[in-house]
């Protein structure tokens, strides 16, 4: 496995991308693993897709362990950080990835029980790994090279719309705390940022995603075309390097072809 740009203080890293199974968490773990970092792939319900994943890293000559849990309860969070420490013998960095719609339902019509399940993939699933996760970092972590970075969304930001406004309130809540936690955990070496993706053209939206709506959205990109996960991969390879990004604490990456500009 040959990058195009080698990011040296990567390699022999261990990192955890929750996840990591399809679209841009897959593509995260092909990124990080040709960098040379040890790579805990995530999975909850795709296994086929993580072990198809895991094959074509290791044969490219990375280093990956599948790591099985379910990210929405915070026994599974846990576990997630578990597995990756048992396997590894530390953890350098956390990627917190997994997350979903759920389903699209209005404010007006949306229950306790749709709320629950969105704020505990999105939201829980977060301060539990992070949790966990941080005496590991700590411990790792030397003159600011260990991170954390957790995946947002443009729909943070912009209220989401058709539904999907219980999904653009959990990840708002990933923004804050991403701000919270990088103010707790720099004095301990560890960098806390975030990536908030655009419309990106991955398993996400074919599940929960009209052809209408991506039409729709692709008519406000200026950059004239929709994302894909490769458009993503470089913002977390950045923030995870601290020869690159060591005095970047707290802040969010818009990655999204110029949808919007805060």
């Amino acid at each position: 496995m040959t990058p195009q740009l080698a990011i040296p203080d990567l390699a022999g890293k261990a990192v955890l991308i929750t996840g990591a199974s399809t679209g841009i968490g897959a593509e995260l773990a092909r990124a990080f693993a040709a960098q040379g970092a040890l790579v805990g792939l995530h999975y909850n319900a795709s296994q086929d897709a993580a072990n198809a994943l895991a094959e074509e890293i290791t044969a490219a000559k990375g280093r990956v362990h599948l790591i099985h849990a379910d990210m929405s309860t915070g026994t599974g969070s846990r576990s997630a950080v578990d597995q990756a420490v048992a396997a590894f013998g530390k953890l350098d960095g956390l990627i917190n990835n997994a997350g979903g719609m759920v389903r699209r339902v209005t404010y007006e019509n949306a229950t306790e029980k749709d709320y629950d399940e969105i704020m505990d993939l999105n939201g829980r699933s977060v301060v539990v790994a992070t949790a966990a996760a941080i005496p590991h970092l700590k411990a790792a972590a030397k003159d600011d090279s260990g991170f954390i970075i957790n995946t947002t969304s443009i729909a943070a930001r912009n209220g989401a719309s058709g539904g999907a406004g219980l999904y653009g309130s959990s990840k708002a809540f990933v923004h804050d705390m991403t701000r919270g936690l990088a103010k707790e955990l720099i004095p301990f070496g560890i960098r806390v940022n975030a990536v908030a993706p655009g419309v990106i053209t991955t398993p996400f939206h074919e599940r929960y995603s009209t052809q209408a709506q991506l039409t729709a959205a692709l008519a406000t990109v200026p950059q004239g075309r929709l994302g894909v996960a490769q458009d993503c991969a470089g913002a977390y390879l950045f923030l995870a390097s601290r020869a690159l990004s060591a005095y970047i604490i707290g802040q969010v990456i818009e990655v999204n072809g110029g949808q919007l500009m805060p």
